[in-house]
């Protein structure tokens, strides 16, 4: 398989509804990078990649150049080689995950399309479905109940609560959420923001109301996360404490988590998640597939990996939602707050630039 193109096209993205995490006073838009890849088969594959700047500490210029370099070394690689092509890109001097990310996704969307088989069958095809968590950010109780009521009229019957800023807030807007829509399944992400005290605090005053309390103690203590874990009543999932498979192992080996969370532009793409959710099953862990706010290209690769495994029991997979203008034309379905796969081959996405 030769590689004779590879385009790269940086998109900007709004959102419909802008919100608010602990990390950003306001969330507007997204910044994202398509990949185009064109064989001489004639076979065009496409990868995409979206990124955090407070996160990953990356600027659009570094995620740019870095696209570029790729692009460049690409040319050379046979991408159906995928282990020997993505550790060819490692090598080049400021690669990141997030860029990383992009040619992965083109390459197993390439794999998919020779094979003439969807993606997530050639990953494992465990399932073909996965129920979603719908996600609000920081606001008054009264405004975080009217948004969880809006999302519960477009189907979801998961709800993620962003918070970190003020626990007894937190502890105060969930339970308005559980009050006003009692039969849901609520998350709460509290983005690093607690202490091990406010932690515990939060997961006792709200036992019985949450499914999991996501990352509450900062990313780089994982003492701190494992006393969480240790006594919390509520399950404890890492997320920005993953960055790819040997922080998982870290954690895996400290019991520091009950659960890991996995965005693919966080730890590289398909390829590091897929070694993630090994390791999170080895140590019988559970896997929640997540996101950033992300073109529904990358959605429809975390949906992928998702559908793969049966280790993989929480879908986190709604970056896409609220983006205006996003050029992809996705291949899976919503429907009431699940992601269902259709057997189009590939990523089974086209994008329209």
């Amino acid at each position: 398989m030769q590689i004779t193109h590879v385009e790269v096209v940086p998109v900007e993205l709004k959102l419909r509804l802008p919100y608010r995490t602990a990390y950003h006073p306001e969330i507007s838009q997204v910044t994202a990078v398509f990949i185009r890849v064109d064989t001489r088969q004639g076979h065009v594959a496409w990868g995409c990649t979206a990124y955090d700047p407070v996160i990953s500490g990356e600027t659009f210029q570094d995620v740019l150049d870095g696209c570029h370099a790729c692009a460049d070394r690409a040319r050379d690689l046979n991408p159906l080689n995928i282990e020997f092509a993505l550790e060819q890109l490692t090598e080049i001097e400021g690669v990141t995950p997030s860029v990383l990310c992009a040619f992965d996704l083109a390459f197993y969307d390439l794999l998919g399309l020779v094979a003439g088989l969807p993606l997530y069958k050639l990953l494992g095809g465990y399932r073909n479905r996965i129920q979603t968590a719908a996600t609000i950010g920081i606001a008054p109780v009264s405004e975080s109940v009217a948004l969880a009521r809006d999302r519960a009229r477009q189907g979801f019957r998961i709800i993620k609560i962003k918070g970190g800023l003020d626990p007894d807030e937190d502890c105060r807007r969930v339970r308005a959420v559980h009050e006003a829509l009692p039969t849901f399944r609520l998350r709460l992400d509290a983005d690093q923001g607690y202490s091990v005290e406010q932690a515990l605090d939060v997961a006792r005053a709200l036992k019985g109301k949450l499914e999991m309390l996501e990352q509450p103690t900062p990313a780089t203590d994982l003492g701190a996360l494992r006393e969480v874990t240790r006594h919390s009543p509520v399950p404890i999932l890492a997320d920005e404490s993953v960055l790819g498979p040997a922080s998982a192992l870290e954690i895996a080996s400290q019991r520091a988590a009950d659960g890991m969370s996995v965005k693919l532009v966080s730890c590289g793409g398909l390829r590091c998640a897929r070694q993630v959710d090994t390791i999170a099953r080895a140590a019988k862990m559970a896997t929640m597939v997540s996101c950033v706010n992300e073109p529904a290209l990358l959605t429809a690769a975390g949906l992928s990996f998702a559908l793969g495994s049966p280790n993989i029991r929480y879908g986190d997979l709604d970056g896409h939602l609220d983006l205006i203008g996003d050029p992809t034309v996705a291949g899976f379905l919503p429907q009431e707050g699940w992601l269902i796969a259709t057997d189009v081959p590939g990523l089974g996405c086209t994008v329209e630039l």
